[in-house]
């Protein structure tokens, strides 16, 4: 799988999108570079970079997702230690801003109803809001976000079967630049 970052301009998006994409595949792990996401540990990026990982962190102790808060950190003592994190985990998604990470990123675009686009040609996902619009440019589709799934996915439960994280699937092997 190797690393992904994932950006979006709308604010729910940028939070559900990284988690998503994570839970598309069996086990990753979700850095949260942008901040915000509510993280259950108290070891950071940050702390990772300045006291080293533990063993446990290395790897997954467990199928699933996990999230790791970042914070906003220098990216090349950041890219050091999220590449010693991808040696040994099978996925990592890096919740950030645009242009913030030098890594392939998946920008995530709301498709809003009856607001005209100028066409794009860079690849997006597209995540429809309301009802059906045409995406401005190339990229997947995503299914209709329920506000349900939002729910559980900003308290931290992630779906067992979704059609919508199972959507996101394709989006690894895409070539995102």
């Amino acid at each position: 799988m190797g690393v992904l970052a994932v950006e979006s301009p709308d604010p729910v998006l940028s939070v559900v999108a990284p988690l998503g994409l994570a839970a598309a595949v069996e086990t990753a792990l979700v850095i949260d570079l942008a901040g915000g996401l509510r993280v259950q540990s108290d070891r950071t990026l940050a702390d990772l970079i300045e006291d080293g990982p533990t063993r446990a962190e290395l790897s997954p102790g467990r199928s699933g997702v996990a999230v790791l808060s970042g914070h906003t950190l220098d990216p090349a003592p950041a890219m050091i230690a999220i590449e010693e994190l991808a040696a040994s985990w099978p996925a990592v998604v890096l919740r950030c801003r645009p242009g913030q990470m030098p890594v392939r990123t998946v920008p995530v675009r709301p498709l809003l109803p009856g607001y005209f686009l100028t066409p794009d040609e860079t690849p997006s996902v597209w995540q429809p809001v309301g009802t059906r619009a045409r995406p401005p440019g190339p990229g997947p589709v995503l299914p209709r976000l329920s506000a349900s799934l939002v729910r559980r996915l900003l308290s931290g439960r992630l779906p067992g079967r979704s059609r919508w994280v199972a959507s996101w699937r394709p989006v690894w092997d895409m070539p995102w630049a």
